[in-house]
């Protein structure tokens, strides 16, 4: 028996959903017990590319607040564990290398 559509949450759509599964979480129930961090985090290594808006949104969804409600010292408290939770997620497409450490790679042109 499946869980509850990770749709039903508010903010979390049809795309968000699906990027879920993709990573993983089968259901609202699931993304719940895990919580936003470790959410990302299975969103992050199944290849999702990170964004700032996502990560607060998850986070304000699963509290049942508006995404636009995260603001002020909240807002920047959470930007640095966002930070921080990117620079030390590996992606899967970058040969096992900190995310971070990937894009600074890409960026300036020395990976393949």
């Amino acid at each position: 028996m499946s869980g509850t559509a990770i749709s039903s949450i508010k903010n979390l759509g049809p795309a968000s959903e699906a990027a879920f599964l993709r990573a993983g979480v089968p259901d609202a129930e699931t993304l719940r017990e895990i919580g936003a961090d470790e959410g990302y985090r299975r969103l992050l290594q199944s290849g999702q590319r990170p964004h700032f808006i996502s990560y607060y949104v998850l986070h304000m969804a699963l509290q049942g607040r508006p995404w636009n409600d995260c603001r002020g010292a909240e807002k920047a408290a959470l930007r640095r564990a966002f930070d921080a939770l990117v620079a030390t997620t590996k992606d899967p497409s970058a040969e096992g290398l900190p995310r971070a450490l990937a894009m600074a790679l890409d960026f300036y042109g020395i990976r393949a």
